[in-house]
């Protein structure tokens, strides 16, 4: 088969590829991590790049480009570096983690590593054995985004045979990870006695290769709920050669090892307070904790938060408008990360947006607006992106209010809002209650967390008694199918709007 020259601008990035090929297939095998929320099915358009030589000359979808001859492509400006959050809410304690016999005695500096695996984007961190504390960070895009957005997506796709593309590259993207940070704490991968590891249901499933059909039909299970211990060899991971890998419990079918991590770090169980914790990110995962009871369920909001949905939606990275507000004389202004011209908005901004244009009634409290709305001259915010959120803001709260039906208390005996992930630690909390979101009783009591989920990683390599703990927690949590709860489709109706004075 032939093999054709592909030229990546404004890089100069060139690469060989097999002829058909298609260009988003060689941004991926180039390094580029180029938005595909449908998964390269042609329905999205988020791909787009301009062909300069070797084509029709003008702006395509790559998924739907074929290699034939050398070309050469501008990428878009989406295919810029992206904000992931490193840093969450943890605690302190004994450090005491799980060590092969060759590295127990070791003369030479040891440790461990922990990796929460997101559907969107990977964090990992390299921790002393002796004293815990963090030697290197290290993030990037999840590399499995290109094949979906969303967790469905991405199931669909192994189900079609792409399973060990799916595990393969993540696997491959978690050892670069080590291997950098080893490199910057001037160890070698050898050194590092055992690996942490949190996602969702599906991301833990896909790691781990184990079958997801059962998540992606009625009734909806995981596979497997256990944690597991195991070489890490044995899945890929090049550490030292006795290391383990460690990967939490999952909880239930789209409530993952990271809402677990989450509840270990933030010690959920064991706070005064009634609390609910909410991850917002590709899915909405609540924690109710009152006494030590918990309560949790799983809502699918995350795509149009996280941009896959909406127009000129894209990720929280360089060109996305960020934040949304009205000065002194009603004018709108907006902040763009990295101060650059924008290109896109992403769930931070997108909830600040749509609450000033309902403050302004340019939105009205059905969700209808007269025309699309102009932000600059290349973002804008249409009739079908504000849809989108209706329909993530309703099932979140629904969701909640839901939850607290099930217990018998009502919204104002919420005592306070731990809000993960890396949407929630950008979002404005008023922004967030002003579109309802969250519902506005919340109002006041938010308080962002972090990368929760990352920190509660750390804690389970950290001593081994804290990762026997979170399968102890896991089974006692109790879940909530909202899907089987007859009243969720007219309370999730209820929430679509934006009428908020009953």
């Amino acid at each position: 088969m032939s093999t054709y020259t592909v030229t990546f601008m404004p890089d100069n990035k060139s690469i060989q590829v097999e002829e058909g090929t298609t260009l988003l297939a060689a941004q991926r095998q180039a390094g580029y991590a180029p938005e595909a929320p449908c998964g390269g099915k042609g329905k999205c358009g988020k791909c787009m790049v301009e062909i300069l030589e070797g084509g029709t000359p003008g702006e395509h979808k790559s998924c739907t480009i074929e290699v034939k001859n050398d070309m050469t492509i501008r990428l878009s400006e989406r295919t810029m570096k992206n904000q992931i959050l490193e840093k969450g809410v943890s605690r302190e304690i004994e450090i005491q983690p799980w060590l092969p016999d060759a590295l127990k005695d070791s003369s030479e500096q040891v440790c461990i590593a922990a990796v929460d695996l997101g559907t969107t984007t990977i964090a990992a961190y390299l921790l002393d054995a002796k004293d815990g504390h963090r030697v290197a960070v290290n993030s990037c895009l999840n590399p499995q985004s290109p094949y979906g957005a969303d967790v469905i997506i991405r199931c669909e796709y192994a189900l079609a045979g792409g399973s060990d593309t799916l595990a393969n590259c993540v696997r491959e993207t978690i050892n670069q990870l080590i291997q950098e940070m080893a490199q910057e704490a001037g160890i070698s991968p050898e050194q590092i006695a055992g690996v942490s590891l949190v996602g969702n249901s599906c991301m833990m499933h896909l790691f781990l290769h184990w079958p997801v059909d059962t998540l992606t039909a009625a009734p909806y299970y995981p596979h497997c709920k256990d944690p597991l211990v195991a070489p890490a060899s044995e899945y890929g991971i090049h550490i030292h050669p006795e290391g383990r890998l460690w990967a939490l419990s999952v909880i239930e079918s789209f409530v993952g090892a990271d809402t677990l991590a989450c509840i270990i770090a933030t010690d959920l169980e064991k706070r005064e307070k009634l609390s609910l914790m909410i991850d917002i990110g590709t899915n909405g995962e609540l924690v109710l904790s009152k006494g030590g009871k918990l309560l949790t369920c799983s809502t699918a909001a995350g795509p149009a938060l996280e941009g896959a949905k909406i127009t000129y939606g894209m990720r929280g990275g360089t060109g996305a408008i960020d934040h949304v507000f009205l000065d002194e004389n009603k004018k709108l202004g907006y902040s763009v990360i990295g101060d650059v011209e924008a290109v896109g908005i992403c769930g931070s901004g997108l909830i600040d947006l749509v609450a000033c244009l309902l403050e302004l009634e340019v939105i009205d409290e059905t969700g209808f607006m007269d025309e699309d709305y102009q932000i600059t001259d290349k973002v804008s915010l249409t009739k079908q992106d504000i849809r989108e959120l209706q329909l993530a803001k309703g099932a979140i709260a629904a969701g909640i209010r839901i939850m607290c039906q099930l217990w018998g208390i009502t919204l104002n005996d919420i005592e306070e809002v731990l809000i993960a992930g890396a949407f929630g630690n950008y979002m404005n909390p008023e922004s967030a209650c002003a579109i309802g979101l969250l519902p506005m009783e919340l109002s006041g009591k938010v308080t962002p967390i972090g990368n929760a989920a990352g920190e509660g990683a750390k804690l389970a390599i950290l001593n081994e008694r804290e990762f026997h703990r979170s399968h102890e927690l896991a089974t006692q949590v109790e879940f909530l199918e909202l899907a089987n709860r007859p009243e969720f489709q007219d309370t999730f109706v209820d929430e679509l709007g934006f009428d908020f004075e009953d």
